[in-house]
């Protein structure tokens, strides 16, 4: 019986692969074929459609790297093809990778209107259900030569096609056969009928009596079939396996809703501009097979795309909008793009779903429930409140389970963050994004789901993703063979919501999860590409100075209020928050078209806040210089979000030479000795008579590492990446320079300059690094060991911190080697503490190790420049600026605070008045204000957004200029009043506010 059992499966292997599949288009004939190939960037569909053309017959090479080629295809339909189901048949080259990561087009008809896309799995054109005989065909094909940058099956291999400056202009692709052909309905189902089934043999128990029913079935349809005649047997083998797939699943049968997708990065291994066609194709394939098949639902995310299709092909975006209607092309995630969730800053996060919810409920009227992230690289534990108070309940994501050290115990849970919020979250067993409906997957779908005994739902999102091209009329015609078929998981088309609902209405109380969900794999994606991350950053600081000062000067001076720019430059910056490309993981396309964009906004948002400032600051010839503070805390006597004529900050000591070389940097608070290497070996804390340097260590100290991981280069850091490394002590330059010291060190092919101050007013080391990076295949890091026994650590997150074990006791605790912090990591014992903040930094390590005086030392190590190959061959390479801090003696607040100074430096302006009251002002340095700006409905009401950033309780007043008694209103993060919710209560002083740890208060204060 063995024998017999695989004699059947390879029999069944080799009549699909060789006769059957090839006898679905049993006849064909072929298009007539013209070509043009647009010079440089896609041009408009208008012009591609009257663009000349000329004669290309199959076997012909077309397509430079990144071009855009017009075919023009036309014939008539055979007369002796009437009545029968004809469709064109339409290959433009494809190999056979997985669609999205080559070629591809989108079908046009002679006057504009799109009719569907092309990819290796979908070629089909459908002309006729029953043919007349005679019809016209005439066509156009917008098709793209993407390169293949994952190299047809050797991933990871550098390649400068990854950039239109450097790819060449070598032909990639040779023409297939273009054809009109008749379509054998009867064989193509007998395809799905013996691919499903034998998908379910392979999945069933070797000696259930189900596996061989099912066996004995097949067999008889293979024998039922006359190979020299398929075509008229067909039936009768369809006839024989109709028992077997009549037969109906167990009533505990898992059961899996299926939801039709096609994830699509909005860059990766493509650009942007590329993206905005990849949706187009995708969402008008969508559109034609919702028309074809009754039961079918599509989901789709990322407001960012929706807004390109109806920017860039209208009539696509009408279909859209129409299946929308209907309740069966489902906007799902509320945000703007599927961001990265670790690195974006509060507010950035808190915009993502701001953005993202008020465009579909513009747009659409619909208000999602779901947030929907199925390829973010782990979720910081900031990200539940946010979730939350932008008004939704429930998370879908299957990253997780790439992790490579520990199984994660749960597919439905509650996500507890770092505030208490709870999340409803399922992660899809199916362990695919881009589910294609095999029964491997359906099954194993099911043995994996770890929630048997209490629940029996699961989702699949399933379609082709990444590159996108969505669901076939294949996964529907299997989907709707497993809606109730014995031996197999149920499956049916489902929304999201829908799946939700039965989800939770069957498991109320799942098991919860504290915290990060962090993702043990892809660690290195918090520091490649350090131009990104920084424009990232830099973005983040100055649209909170420009939403503060421009408010400020609005609601002072009159002054107008840049509503269309901010939302112009906030939805640009969360646009490049998308999770391939802030974490450095797309081509070098990209990330070039990234550093020019985040310099183009940097001048856009320095001019609103300069003329804000300018506003507020009066005739520059009046003889002041007011020094504007757009940080939360107040510093040198300037208030938070005010200005004033004082300012000591930007002062800083004279270093002192020492004796034995090097030198000593002392404020009266701290006491910094930099020797002759350029290192700190000392950070003296005065008042607390405390040395924050471990003994006989330096910090300040550059480590190189080599760093190349076993896969997935600009994505990964292996952890054996420590095993070997040298610390960078060898010096060419040490001298004092007024103010400040100057180190400068060569190592490789590379050079570091860096600039050591301290400041007369506050307790902190500064550290200015300058890097002239060209290295390959190299971490670079800047330590700082320190003297200090802590178990735990604070790294800074969305709207508050998160603490990470600093010990391996476990494998979860083993699998943090590399860890995501915003502006500062915080370290501290019973009493003392220390703090290393930064202005563009997120990847990090900390250890403990103990000395042989059995003291302990942890090391907090910053990650500064990588250089992985692919898939940008020139990762990093260039100059770089970083700028640190350490603070000796600081709490988490002094943290939290030099956090914000370091990332919100004063600004400068000549003017006529003495000062510039703050619009806020909050009376506890726990309460961190995020974002104060005018309310986007231009009502000209005020927006204030708060939170706790200590992790503790707080009891504060908010006062707020020009506020009228009991016009404030709590709100959820689109700036709408939360119903069932009590005005604040109101004091002389101001707003009262009694806040649990790191909660989020959003206040819309109504103007007189």
């Amino acid at each position: 019986m063995h024998d017999d059992r695989n004699l059947v499966e390879a029999r069944l292997d080799r009549v699909l692969r060789e006769r059957l599949r090839p006898a679905i288009h049993p006849v064909s004939t072929p298009l007539t074929v013209e070509i043009w190939a647009a010079p440089g960037e896609p041009v408009p569909v208008a012009e591609g459609l009257v663009a000349p053309t000329r004669p290309i017959a199959p076997g012909t090479p077309w397509g430079a790297p990144w071009g855009t080629s017009w075919f023009k295809v036309t014939g008539s339909v055979p007369t002796g093809w009437a009545g029968r189901t004809v469709e064109a048949v339409l290959d433009l080259g494809f190999t056979p990778r997985t669609p999205g990561f080559q070629c591809e087009g989108l079908v046009y008809r002679p006057d504009g209107t799109p009719v569907k896309g092309v990819h290796p799995r979908n070629t089909y054109v459908r002309v006729a259900s029953s043919a007349r005989g005679g019809e016209q065909v005439h066509w156009h094909i917008e098709a793209a030569s993407n390169p293949d940058i994952h190299s047809s099956g050797a991933p990871f291999q550098p390649t400068y096609k990854g950039d239109l400056t450097t790819a060449g202009d070598a032909p990639q692709y040779v023409l297939g056969e273009m054809r009109l052909a008749v379509l054998d309905e009867t064989m193509w189902n007998l395809v799905l009928d013996l691919e499903v089934l034998g998908e379910l043999m392979a999945e069933l128990p070797l000696d259930g009596a189900r596996r061989w029913e099912v066996l004995h079935a097949v067999s008889r349809s293979l024998d039922a079939l006359d190979l020299q005649d398929i075509g008229g047997t067909a039936e009768a083998a369809r006839d024989e396996l109709a028992e077997v797939l009549a037969a109906s699943a167990d009533s505990a049968s898992h059961h899996i809703s299926a939801v039709g997708h096609a994830h699509i990065d909005s860059a990766w291994l493509w650009p942007l501009r590329e993206t905005v066609r990849k949706v187009a194709r995708t969402a008008s394939n969508m559109t034609a097979l919702l028309d074809d098949e009754p039961d079918f639902v599509f989901a789709m995310s990322q407001a960012q795309q929706f807004a390109w299709i109806k920017e860039h092909r209208p009539e696509v975006y009408a279909r859209v909008r129409k299946a929308v209607a209907d309740g069966r092309f489902v906007p799902v995630g509320g945000m703007w793009v599927e961001s990265d969730t670790n690195m974006p800053g509060s507010e950035a996060m808190a915009r993502q779903f701001v953005h993202g919810k008020r465009f579909f409920l513009d747009e659409f009227g619909i208000e999602d429930d779901e947030v929907w992230l199925p390829d973010t690289f782990g979720f910081a534990a900031g990200l539940p409140q946010i979730i939350k108070a932008a008004g939704a309940t429930r998370l879908l994501t299957q990253k997780i389970s790439w992790s490579r050290t520990n199984s994660f115990p749960h597919h439905t849970f509650w996500w507890e963050g770092i505030d208490g919020s709870r999340i409803f979250t399922h992660f899809p067993p199916v362990d695919t994004y881009n589910c294609e409906m095999t029964g491997q997957q359906i099954h194993h779908a099911a043995r994996n789901f770890k929630e048997k005994g209490v629940s029996r739902h699961s989702l699949a999102p399933t379609g082709f993703g990444d590159g996108g091209g969505g669901t076939t009329r294949e996964m529907v015609a299997k989907a709707a063979r497993l809606r109730d078929l014995n031996g197999s998981p149920t499956v049916a088309w489902e929304t999201p919501a829908a799946f939700f609902t039965k989800a939770q209405d069957e498991y109320p109380e799942p098991p919860v999860w504290v915290g990060e969900l962090y993702l043990e794999l892809h660690r290195a994606t918090l520091t490649t590409q350090a131009q990104t991350k920084r424009g990232n950053r830099h973005s983040e600081s100055l649209l909170t100075e420009a939403e503060l000062w421009a408010a400020t000067a609005a609601l002072r001076t009159g002054h107008p209020y840049p509503y269309e720019e901010l939302d112009r430059i906030w939805k640009t910056v969360l646009l490049h928050q998308f999770h391939d490309i802030l974490p450095g993981s797309s081509i070098a396309w990209v990330h070039r078209e990234a550093r020019e964009t985040y310099a183009r906004l940097a001048g856009e948002l320095n001019g609103i806040i300069e003329a804000a400032q300018r506003a507020l600051a009066g005739d520059p010839s009046g003889g002041a210089e007011l020094v504007f503070n757009a940080a939360p805390h107040s510093r040198a006597g300037v208030p938070a979000g005010g200005a004033c004529t004082q300012s000591a900050a930007d002062q800083a000591v004279v270093p002192e030479p020492r004796e034995e070389g090097g030198y000593v940097l002392d404020n009266g608070q701290v006491r910094v000795v930099v020797d002759a290497r350029g290192l700190v070996v000392s950070a003296y804390d005065i008042a607390a008579g405390r040395e924050s340097i471990a003994p006989g260590q330096a910090a300040n100290l550059l480590q190189l590492h080599p760093d190349l991981p076993n896969e997935w280069d600009a994505w990964d850091v292996d952890a054996f990446y420590r095993n070997t490394g040298s610390d960078l002590t060898d010096v060419d330059v040490l001298v004092r320079e007024g103010t400040a010291i100057r180190v400068e060190r060569a190592f490789g092919s590379s050079r570091v300059t860096q600039i050591l101050s301290v400041p007369t007013d506050a307790k902190r080391l500064d550290i200015s690094t300058e890097v002239d990076w060209h290295e390959t295949e190299r971490l670079l890091k800047l330590a700082f060991p320190l003297d200090v026994k802590a178990d735990r650590y604070a790294s800074e997150t969305q709207f508050g911190h998160v603490y990470r074990p600093t010990h391996q006791n476990t494998s979860w605790e083993w699998a943090k080697f590399e860890a995501c912090n915003h502006r500062f990591v915080h370290i501290d014992e019973p009493g003392w503490g220390a703090a290393v903040v930064n202005d563009s930094t997120y990847g990090h390590d900390v250890t403990r190790s103990v000395r042989a005086d059995s003291g302990t030392t942890t090391t907090v190590r910053a990650s500064l420049l990588r250089a992985p190959r692919y898939p940008d061959p020139e990762t990093d390479q260039g100059v770089h600026r970083f700028r640190h801090a350490l603070v000796p003696g600081a709490s988490i607040g002094d943290a939290v605070r030099e956090g914000y100074r370091a990332n919100l430096p004063e600004r400068r302006v000549a003017g006529a008045v003495a000062d510039v009251a703050p619009l806020v002002a909050v009376d506890h340095d726990g309460v961190v204000v995020s974002a104060v700006k005018l309310a986007d409905d231009r009502s000209g009401d005020l927006v204030i957004r708060l939170y706790e950033a200590h992790g503790g309780r707080i009891r504060a007043t908010l006062k707020v200029d020009g506020a009228t008694p009991g016009g404030t209103v709590l709100a959820d993060l689109l700036e709408r009043p939360l119903a069932g919710t009590e005005r604040p209560a109101q004091s002389e002083g101001g707003i009262l506010l009694d806040l649990r740890p790191f909660e989020i208060v959003t206040l819309r204060v109504g103007q007189p």
